[in-house]
């Protein structure tokens, strides 16, 4: 079932933790403006504390007497999202819902995270598997709390469709090119959320795994990156033609505001704008997953290599 999303569409969200990683910026930031003025608690997580900082100083003016709060996580970093979770975890409070939003596209080179991975897979993919499966004890606090299901929501992408899972070589250290990098994590994000929910269901929990993308939208993401000048000032001019005719940052958010509260979403579900090749609009509904997103035994083997990777097991 479709729907046009509005902010009044959005249920109260009151007496609710959510944390949102990237969440300083572009569809992070529209998704913890709307939650936080819907009257959740919102976790911004962010890399750059500086960068946080500004984003809660627009919090406090867009909306003011919102609950929010920064937490800093670089997920490029195995160690960071221990020592982050870890703290989360030490406050004793539940989370109703995590919004794995954060994301780096397409450098031109290749880059390697602190912890030796291609940048994109280990950001994209490995920090964020890690992150949910340190934090799921706060999500089961929150599952025997409270009667309605808590959420993990993650952020996949149209690009998944053009995706594969190169097993023989994840980091891509031979042959890298950064949209197929970009691709293949994107791939991977959407496989992981459906294969969590699987899991979920398979151990009788009620929480559940979902997955959204935002079309096409102009965010940071799309105009930022260790580029040259004229590249850079072309995306920018790019980024202004795709928020005049496809979606805006705000706009690319509601595929998540729909995910992470829609009461017709359903665990395994995949979410995204209706209009146009799945590009834009404001009528959120089911996206369709390309065919190697749906199988099932990549997926488990994928899971299984995600956790020797880092060292991170659950369900």
């Amino acid at each position: 079932m479709s729907k046009t999303l509005t902010l009044a569409d959005i249920p109260s969200q009151a007496g609710k933790r959510i944390l949102i990683t990237g969440a300083n910026s572009g569809i992070g930031y529209y998704a913890a403006f709307t939650l936080a003025r819907k009257g959740a608690h919102v976790i911004l997580a962010c890399r750059d504390r500086r960068k946080g900082e500004v984003a809660l100083t627009r919090l406090a003016t867009e909306a003011p007497g919102t609950g929010t709060e920064l937490a800093i996580l670089d997920l490029a970093s195995l160690a960071s999202v221990r020592d982050f979770a870890a703290r989360q975890l030490d406050g004793g409070q539940p989370i109703d819902i995590l919004i794995n939003n954060a994301g780096v596209m397409a450098p031109p080179k290749h880059r390697q995270t602190a912890d030796g991975f291609e940048l994109q897979f280990g950001t994209n993919v490995l920090g964020h598997f890690a992150l949910t499966g340190l934090l799921l004890p706060a999500l089961q606090q929150a599952a025997a709390q409270t009667s309605e299901a808590p959420r993990i929501v993650t952020i996949a992408s149209i690009a998944h469709k053009r995706g594969r899972v190169n097993f023989d070589d994840l980091q891509y250290k031979q042959n890298y090119g950064p949209m197929k990098s970009y691709q293949q994590s994107k791939l991977a994000n959407l496989m992981l959320a459906l294969e969590m929910d699987r899991r979920l269901r398979a151990v009788g929990s009620n929480i559940l795994s979902v997955a959204a993308h935002p079309g096409v939208a102009n965010t940071n993401l799309f105009q930022t990156g260790e580029r040259s000048a004229v590249a850079n000032a072309a995306r920018k001019v790019m980024g202004y033609l795709i928020g005049a005719f496809l979606n805006t940052e705000a706009e690319g958010a509601l595929p998540t505001l729909y995910a992470a509260t829609y009461s017709g979403v359903t665990g395994g579900g995949y979410y995204g704008p209706q209009g146009f090749q799945e590009m834009c609009g404001d009528e959120i509904g089911p996206a369709k997953i390309a065919p190697q997103a749906n199988d099932n035994a990549a997926a488990a083997r994928l899971w299984n290599v995600c956790e020797e990777l880092t060292g991170v097991r659950f369900l």
